[in-house]
């Protein structure tokens, strides 16, 4: 007879878990846009929707706030106006 493990995770715990899966889950979805003809625009907002929900729940706990968030994103940017066609 199997035992089942009954773990009780802590909220940040949880949710850093929760969060690195929707962000698997992402990669999948964009590899499968990249290779399959018939792969719909639902399906990837479907998961970048998810990842996104699970920032706002990051936001929501102090673990991520928008000022830093928004400086980030400003240098990663800039580093894509210099290493990639992304942005001009």
């Amino acid at each position: 007879m199997e035992k089942k493990i009954n773990k009780k995770l802590d909220y940040n715990t949880e949710l850093m878990l929760i969060t690195m899966e929707e962000c698997g889950e992402l990669v999948e979805a964009c590899s499968k846009a990249v290779r399959s003809e018939d792969y719909t625009i639902d399906r990837l907002t479907e998961e970048a929707g998810d990842v996104l929900c699970m920032i706002e729940l990051m936001k929501d706990r102090g673990i991520l706030n928008d000022r830093e968030l928004n400086n980030r994103i400003q240098v990663k940017k800039m580093k894509l106006m210099k290493w990639s066609n992304l942005i001009k």
